[in-house]
């Protein structure tokens, strides 16, 4: 039988892009056996070839965000760099996931995971060779622009999502770059800015993240803009060679952030490995000329290109790995790939599970048949979508991504959005399903017009939004378009109001204490599924299981820190960032870190303690908690595990050193536990420089957020 040419065609792309989308698992290879392979490698190349892989082509060349040049005799391929940390920019046909903060308030492992293992099958569909992602900075700042690209305001949690990220991107072979190494806390002069930081606060915050993606075998890492101490990140000897390459052991390559190298001799010999985008003014012709001039020893660039090719040759992509089938520079010659598989499952699975439900007065959700509501208002911009928006574009710094519904922030953080499902459009479809009418108004300043309709129906959902993007940061903690108003007026209006914040940071909520204002709801920056996942949780098909990865203050002087215009500043607050600072202080918070609401309660009880091997090299205390499910549903509770140091420590009050997400049918119980390790035992020691156990009384609390801890136990070392 003969099959038609458009029958063929069709076959052909179906199974292109089943094989372009589908995940794998790569048998990564060991440091030892990639380095052993690139060192055969490195020894037949020239001083013009390691120039080559260890130097960007340029600024908008090539198909890629940043490309290096590929070699002959021997042969290595130019390597194809590209954005984002949340899905492939630039290039149609690829998935918007949820935003680094959106998933981290899942506090889920293995959905950090998963959501990195779609990631690099996207990747891996483009032919490229390098995520750039994930990105780690601390939340440090309430209202720092690119907050929404890392996983909040504490290391612990960060460090955790940021190994599962970078363990499920490169199980497909793809390389992950853990950004921005370090202290890249602010936009504002971030080209300029130095940050003076002492040696402990450091390592046990800043540090931290990125020592747990070293342990996870982080393939490359980018350094950052700012200056640490007076020099810039990326010509630092003492975060780059001492730190980074010494204390951490980091086996893979470092390279610049796009136009942060700023020397060749210095940049090089203090540890930068490859320059992007590159260009001939700094590597390339200059590093060839720094080594003929013996101002760079000869081994230290066959170092360079062996991090390089050791990183290439990890990942296996020296076997059957995908040609770039990319062009983020011209989109003219963009095969047009299609990568998204079945991700959209995924995305709305991962958007519901990172749902923050901040209040449920008198239980007015979840909306079922029996709720008895027979219409819903919905109001405001962010509810619906821009009439202008095209599917299959990438937001840029611009504010492209924030007309309509806001699912991401801007700049290089963003990703290709093949569509997005609309809040209005979820909810409708869902409420038709219980027959439920549904009436909108979503244009922010017409208040009278929101607060006619809103006295009509049964319940008002009202939705707002605070975009942010890169090279800017928040000059406050409003809601855009003045929406607080908006919120007033239908709550004035309508007893049954429930506000939906599409944000990364946090928010100042003056209407919080309104007495119509019963439910309170976090989405995040939750990707392209965005209406249906909210939908999932709203009507009860989903029970919320999100909690908080920053801290939402009452008044936005309550906040430890802020954005700095001075061209040199120090982080004052040193080890009291977020949720630690409010304790210390004992400043109440309007949600804490930790915090998020179910449908069902959990209580906990009969907790207790294990120790074995009590040294300061080989420690484990082991907690165990039982958690039982005291509600009429099933959900999820998101057990959190929090220390207190000895005194003579001088830790923050209490420190999140755990946390484990527990699915429980309603009346199940189930035990969980928790093992620290020296590593979560430790704190920083400037003297020794080494990771110390200090002795003294210490306190475990376990709860379902950094305030809200149910049970406490004392052990001594």
């Amino acid at each position: 039988m003969k099959l038609s040419a458009s029958i063929l065609l069709l076959l052909s792309t179906s199974i292109t892009t089943l094989l372009s989308s589908a995940e794998i698992n790569v048998d990564l290879l060991s440091w030892d056996e990639a380095y052993e392979k690139a060192d055969k490698l490195i020894n037949e190349m020239t001083l013009d070839q390691i120039a080559d892989i260890s130097t960007g082509r340029g600024l908008f060349i090539g198909p890629c965000t940043g490309i290096t040049t590929a070699t002959t005799n021997p042969d290595f391929p130019a390597l194809c760099l590209a954005d984002g940390p949340l899905g492939v920019r630039g290039t149609p046909f690829a998935s918007a996931f949820p935003a680094g903060m959106t998933i981290a308030a899942s506090f889920d492992k293995e959905m950090l995971r998963k959501r990195g293992e779609a990631m690099g099958a996207e990747f891996r569909g483009k032919g490229a060779h390098v995520q750039l992602g994930p990105g780690m900075n601390i939340a440090r700042v309430a209202k720092a622009g690119r907050n929404w690209e890392g996983f909040g305001e504490d290391p612990f949690l960060s460090g955790v999502a940021a190994a599962e990220t970078i363990t499920g991107i490169q199980s497909q072979g793809v390389i992950a770059a853990a950004k921005h190494y370090i202290v890249n806390e602010q936009e504002t002069n971030r080209m300029m800015h130095s940050v003076t930081i002492d040696d402990r606060t450091l390592h046990e915050v800043y540090l931290w993240p990125f020592a747990r993606s070293v342990e996870a075998g982080v393939g490359t890492i980018m350094c950052s803009y700012n200056k640490i101490n007076g020099t810039y990140a990326c010509e630092n000897s003492r975060v780059m060679n001492e730190i980074l390459k010494d204390e951490l052991n980091f086996k893979g390559f470092v390279h610049s952030d796009w136009l942060a190298t700023h020397s060749t001799t210095k940049a090089v010999n203090n540890g930068l490995d490859m320059t992007m985008p590159g260009g001939w003014i700094h590597f390339g012709g200059a590093l060839k000329t720094a080594v003929k001039n013996s101002k760079i020893e000869m081994t230290r660039a066959k170092d360079m290109a062996r991090r390089i090719v050791a990183s290439w040759y990890k990942m296996r992509q020296d076997e059957n790995f995908p040609s770039i089938k990319m062009n983020t520079n011209n989109g003219l010659k963009d095969p047009g790939i299609d990568v998204q598989g079945d991700h959209a499952k995924l995305i709305r699975e991962h958007g519901a599970a990172s749902i923050v439900l901040l209040r449920n007065k008198n239980n007015v959700l979840p909306l079922t048949s029996k709720s008895g509501i027979k219409k819903i208002a919905i109001f405001g911009t962010d509810a619906g979508l821009d009439s202008g928006r095209k599917n299959n574009t990438s937001c840029g710094v611009i504010s492209q991504c924030n007309k309509g519904t806001l699912i991401q922030g801007g700049g290089s953080g963003g990703s290709n959005i093949p569509y997005i499902i609309s809040p209005l459009e979820g909810i409708t479809k869902r409420a038709n399903d219980l027959s439920i009418e549904v009436v909108s108004s979503i244009k922010d300043g017409k208040t009278s017009e929101a607060a006619s309709i809103a006295k009509t129906a049964d319940i008002a959902f009202v939705f707002a939004k605070s975009y942010v993007a890169e090279m800017k940061d928040l000059s406050h903690l409003k809601v855009d378009n003045d929406v607080d108003k908006l919120i007033q007026a239908v709550a004035d209006e309508n007893k049954n109001t429930i506000v939906v914040i599409h944000s990364a940071n946090a928010v100042m909520m003056p209407w919080e204490n309104h007495p119509n204002i019963t439910g309170i709801l976090w989405p995040g920056l939750p990707g392209q599924e965005s209406g249906n996942s909210l939908a999932d949780v709203l009507f009860g098909d989903v029970n919320p299981s999100g909690r908080l990865p920053i801290t939402i203050a009452k008044k936005e002087t309550d906040y430890p820190a802020d954005v700095s215009s001075k061209f040199e500043f120090e982080y004052t607050e040193r080890l009291l960032v977020g949720y630690k600072y409010f304790d210390a202080k004992g400043i109440d918070p309007l949600f804490e870190f930790g915090y998020g609401l179910s449908y069902t309660t959990f209580n906990y009880t009969n907790i207790k303690l294990n120790m074995n091997n009590i040294t300061n090299d080989n420690i484990n205390t082991q907690v165990t908690v039982q958690v039982e499910n005291t509600g009429d549903q099933d959900g999820s509770e998101i057990v959190q595990a929090y220390l207190s140091y000895p005194e003579s420590a001088y830790e923050p009050p209490k420190l999140l050193r755990g946390f484990e997400k527990l699915f429980l049918k309603k009346g199940q119980s189930d035990q969980v536990t928790f093992n620290l390790s020296k590593q979560e035992l430790s704190i920083w020691d400037v003297t020794s420089q080494q990771w110390i156990i200090p002795k003294g009384s210490f306190r475990i609390h376990i709860g379902a957020s950094s305030r809200d801890i149910r049970q406490s136990i004392n052990f001594d070392i």
